[in-house]
């Protein structure tokens, strides 16, 4: 197993799994909260948005990655995976509402939002990293 050498990925390391755990104890406490007590009004909106916090920390979390990175091939990797990830993002969301317009699938999208696909779409970015440049991007 290769050890993690920059002190870079080792800090996106620890934001990364932070931000995820702090997701998942909000996204289950909002659940318990909205099916308990049934909020409204201001206070559902403001509780509603507190399990999306996280989830846009590790959006800054690849960005900062990228910002603290030293090694300029690592760095580049890290950007064909991001913007491999936008694409691809940009795509499904785009075709899932063409979809919908014409009534093809119904409203909504059963949780799977932009964020979803993005994060799909950064681990298609590994995978076409490492087959057009026969590396994944990974420092670590």
């Amino acid at each position: 197993m290769n050890k993690c050498t920059s002190g870079a990925t080792r800090r996106y390391i620890i934001r990364v799994a932070s931000l995820m755990a702090l997701y998942l104890i909000l996204l289950v406490a909002t659940k318990w909260i909205f099916q308990t007590f049934k909020p409204d009004g201001p206070a559902a909106w403001a509780l509603a948005v507190l399990p999306a916090l996280p989830l846009i920390g590790v959006f800054w979390a690849v960005m900062r990655l990228l910002v603290e990175e030293t090694d300029e091939y690592i760095r580049m990797l890290i950007v064909r995976q991001c913007l491999f990830a936008t694409g691809f993002c940009l795509t499904i969301m785009t075709i899932w509402q063409w979809l919908q317009n014409f009534d093809i699938l119904p409203p909504g999208n059963g949780g799977f939002g932009a964020a979803f696909f993005w994060f799909i779409g950064l681990g298609f970015g590994g995978l076409y990293n490492r087959i057009t440049m026969g590396d994944w991007g990974n420092p670590w």
